[in-house]
C-alpha cells in the first residue's frame, strides 16, 4: 500500500532491551475531504530512511499493515517499508522488484520477551 502527504512529526528512535529498535513518524494526508493524521514506524534497518527528511517535507510512504494480540490486547502498526520525496526522488532501498521486506520472525516457545511487540 501507499500513501502521499506531508511529514507533521518526526519521533526519536527507540531502542528496547532485546535490541529491537524503531522510529515513528506522522504524515498529514489531504487525499480525503478532511485532514487526516496517520502515524507510520520504521524498524530495524529501515529507521535511516528518515534521516534525509523533515517535518513538512511532501513524501510518499509504501507501508504493510500489521496487526497482532499481545496480553489479550489488539495492536495494528502501519509499517513503513520505503519513502520517496513528493518530486519522486528515493528515501529507500533500490526497488528490486522483491516487494516488502518479510515478517519479522516470531519467538520461539519458551522465550519470553517482557517489551510489547510493536
Amino acid at each position: 500500500m501507499d500513501i502521499s502527504g506531508t511529514i507533521k512529526k518526526i519521533f526519536e528512535e527507540q531502542t528496547f532491551g532485546s535490541g529491537f529498535n524503531k522510529r515513528e513518524f506522522v504524515l498529514t494526508t489531504t487525499a480525503e475531504r478532511y485532514p487526516q493524521d496517520i502515524k507510520f514506524e520504521l524498524v530495524k534497518d529501515k529507521v535511516s530512511l528518515l534521516e534525509p527528511l523533515k517535518e513538512g517535507d511532501q513524501i510518499k510512504v509504501f507501508f504493510d499493515i500489521r496487526g497482532r494480540e499481545w496480553k489479550e490486547n489488539y495492536y495494528v502498526n502501519l509499517n513503513a517499508w520505503k519513502i520517496e520525496s513528493a518530486g519522486g526522488s528515493d528515501s529507500g532501498a533500490p526497488d528490486s522488484g522483491e516487494g516488502p521486506p518479510l515478517r519479522e520472525p516470531e519467538m520461539g516457545a519458551g522465550e519470553v520477551d517482557e517489551e510489547p511487540p510493536f
